[in-house]
């Protein structure tokens, strides 16, 4: 049987490269449902491996059994140097608890960094419109400014609001702008920006790692494919797709922040959604989202499993 720190390291390992090998996966967009269920057990999963896996490597010598007494076996190798062995062992602990410690520190506080961040701005954001937006019948239920580009956006919570340009009324017919509304109430039915968060946090956390920022934003565009979906329930698909390009075109798709957008500012992420929408794919069968949902449930299971029992 291998040692809790083996294998805590090896799926610490291979949540990473788990997660390379999706961000360039393309069946996600058919079930970004379950995608996004997987990446985020990736992401949980990989934290509390690489914070368990310190832990572990720094815990008391022989409670491991191999695991236990590989840092002691290589700390002794370094008996000729001025230091005793036993010492340096104990610092070498010492310094990898450390670092497990201050892992587990930084990705609890940049969650909670983002989070006061996002609720500061939406707070800000709320208080321009009572001052500036308006009400308009062409857009029920929605919020108007008078500004002549195109946006289209909502801004999440308890006071939750959709936000429509003038000059999206102006761009769009009345058939898009209901389309529109139907993606951003999708939205903030599903709290979507709560999905987002946590790769937010993890892009403060390592805003050097390409494959963090990949992560974000191939989980930003799965949430809106995802409300796409929801919004097909209510309008056809056309109108949507449609809605997109104009304000694509338009340069809109701009949104403040802690806000999500109906339309990205990215060209390559808009025809990916309009094509998704106009030529759609074969759903995944049940039982492929089942077997992710199980990956993603294993995910977790396995480092919280080894966790419980080890400490």
């Amino acid at each position: 049987m291998f040692p809790p720190v083996f294998v805590l390291a090896a799926v610490a390992g291979g949540t990473a490269l788990g997660a390379a090998a999706l961000a360039s996966a393309r069946w996600p967009y058919r079930a970004p449902g379950a995608a996004i269920l997987l990446w985020q057990a990736l992401g949980l999963s990989w934290g509390l491996a690489a914070v368990g896996s310190l832990a572990a490597l720094g815990a008391v010598p022989g409670r491991y059994g191999v695991a236990g007494g590989a840092l002691s076996g290589a700390i002794r190798a370094l008996r000729t140097t001025a230091l005793g062995a036993p010492t340096l062992i104990a610092v070498a602990r010492l310094a990898v608890l450390a670092a497990s410690a201050a892992l587990f520190a930084l990705l609890c506080w940049v969650l909670v960094a983002a989070s006061a961040t996002v609720l500061v701005a939406r707070r800000r954001h709320r208080d321009l419109l009572s001052l500036l937006a308006h009400g308009d019948p062409k857009v029920p239920g929605a919020l108007v400014v008078d500004h002549p580009a195109a946006a289209a956006y909502c801004v999440p919570g308890l006071r939750s609001r959709i936000v429509i340009s003038a000059g999206t009324l102006d761009l769009l017919d009345a058939a898009e702008l209901a389309a529109v509304l139907a993606h951003e109430r999708a939205h903030l039915r599903a709290r979507h920006d709560l999905v987002l968060l946590p790769f937010s946090a993890l892009g403060r956390a390592f805003p050097w790692s390409r494959l963090v920022r990949q992560a974000h934003a191939t989980v930003a565009l799965l949430v809106e494919m995802l409300a796409d979906d929801r919004a097909l329930r209510h309008r056809p698909a056309r109108e949507l797709a449609t809605a997109l390009l104009r304000v694509g075109a338009s340069g809109g798709g701009l949104a403040p922040s802690g806000a999500l957008a109906a339309a990205s500012t990215a060209e390559a992420e808009v025809t990916a959604r309009v094509a998704r929408l106009l030529t759609p794919q074969a759903r995944l069968p049940l039982h492929v989202k089942a077997l992710v949902c199980c990956t993603a449930a294993l995910l977790v299971a396995v480092p919280v499993t080894l966790l419980l029992l080890s400490f």
